[in-house]
């Protein structure tokens, strides 16, 4: 079975042997992590597991929204964090300069779950509109954090002229998962599909087509108290077959296709 991580952050202090954790991927038959970076320190740093792990590794740039503000961590992340307000014009030129080297620009996005200030909200949505128009001269698929700002994530990007768009552990209303699914974009689905009944409901409206795997490790993880790690996407395969009433291996196949066509 062949298997893909189209979300993770291998740069988290939680993967204390990366080795280790790569071993585990591939022996589960992952052939493909996209190490996801946020803001301008994971991002030279998901470059450079993607330089030493490829081809198995590659990487995306990101601007984590509440990064891109400069407020401080949502989470104790164990990851490297920004200080101070990213300089959007400063990590566009970086992103930019490494473009051949990268899959996809992300994560990026909005998030209103951590961030409740009107005013901050508002700075958020000027930042993605910047990202936004970055975004559509490079050319590079497009990964969305979207959390508790879906309605407006979706009203900003359907103005926009994006098309390879993936939606990351997307929580948006049922009408908001149809509009999606019209309009082509993919959706990545993490390992917490097994208990979350909103994950299972997005695979039950989604095209199979449209759908990836990830497991945002080292978050999200199916076994409490350990880190979630790429090995574990083999969990949302089958339960992806269970609900799509496919076989597991249909379904790994039809996520690798999708994730050659997303990703090149």
């Amino acid at each position: 079975m062949i298997l893909v991580d189209d979300h993770c952050h291998l740069m988290h202090a939680l993967y204390k042997d990366v080795d280790g954790v790569l071993e585990r991927a591939r022996n589960a038959g992952v052939k493909a992590i996209i190490c996801s970076g946020l803001n301008t320190e994971t991002n030279k740093q998901a470059l450079e597991l993607a330089k030493k792990y490829s081809p198995l590794v590659r990487c995306s740039l990101g601007i984590y929204p509440v990064d891109a503000l400069g407020l401080p961590p949502d989470v104790e992340s164990g990851l490297a964090r920004q200080t101070g307000a990213i300089d959007l014009d400063k990590e566009f030129e970086f992103i930019k300069q490494n473009k051949d080297k990268i899959a996809a620009v992300g994560e990026v996005g909005l998030d209103y779950h951590w961030v409740k200030d009107k005013e901050l909200q508002k700075k958020e949505r000027e930042n993605f509109a910047r990202i936004i128009e970055f975004a559509e001269k490079l050319g590079k698929p497009v990964i969305l954090h979207t959390r508790g700002a879906e309605q407006d994530c979706m009203d900003m990007l359907t103005s926009s002229t994006l098309k390879k768009v993936v939606l990351h552990c997307f929580e948006g209303r049922k009408h908001l998962i149809k509009k999606a699914n019209e309009l082509g974009y993919i959706f990545s689905v993490p390992t917490n599909i097994i208990k979350s009944q909103h994950f299972q409901t997005l695979v039950e409206i989604a095209n199979i087509n449209q759908l990836t795997t990830e497991t945002d490790g080292p978050y999200l993880s199916p076994t409490p108290g350990t880190p979630n790690e790429p090995a574990n996407v083999k969990v949302i395969v089958e339960k992806i077959a269970q609900i799509k009433k496919f076989e597991a291996e249909e379904v790994a196949n039809n996520i690798w296709l999708n994730f050659q066509r997303i990703y090149g």
